[in-house]
């Protein structure tokens, strides 16, 4: 039976992302240069922002027949088999990565491939990785 884990989300850096879609049109309205011929730009915005709070919202960690599968929105990863993961450690890594938060985790796999998540409860996810492969080097210091 599959075990989802769903992705922790930072509010305040979605809130960042709002920000910079939407304050060119508040400054617009609250100077009155805002017109008709914008409205296009915004539908544009709107539908971009739509995406990114898809992909934040839409992002989770699939335990699933010994392998983890990883969606980000729309997009999928390549599953990773869980007897190649190695370590997980905690990391303050801001690369894109299929993670919503900035509180973040390495998973070490394969010989030197890594890749950056975010699952809500890393305690529980490296838990259940680890039922699997009790060989993972868990290294984690958790403030939930």
């Amino acid at each position: 039976m599959p075990i989802k884990h769903s992705s922790k989300i930072s509010y305040g850096l979605l809130l960042f992302v709002f920000l910079v879609f939407f304050t060119p049109v508040f400054y617009s309205i609250l100077n009155g240069a805002f017109n008709t011929d914008k409205i296009g730009g915004v539908v544009l915005l709107v539908l971009l922002f739509a995406f990114v709070l898809h992909v934040f919202l839409k992002t989770e960690y699939t335990i699933n027949n010994k392998e983890l599968e990883i969606k980000c929105g729309f997009f999928s990863y390549k599953p990773i088999h869980i007897s190649e993961i190695r370590e997980i450690n905690k990391t303050n890594n801001i690369i894109s990565s299929p993670a919503a938060s900035f509180d973040r985790i390495e998973v070490k796999h394969g010989k030197y491939d890594s890749i950056i998540l975010s699952p809500k409860d890393k305690l529980q996810f490296s838990k259940d990785l680890r039922e699997i492969n009790p060989n993972i080097k868990i290294n984690l210091t958790i403030s939930q």
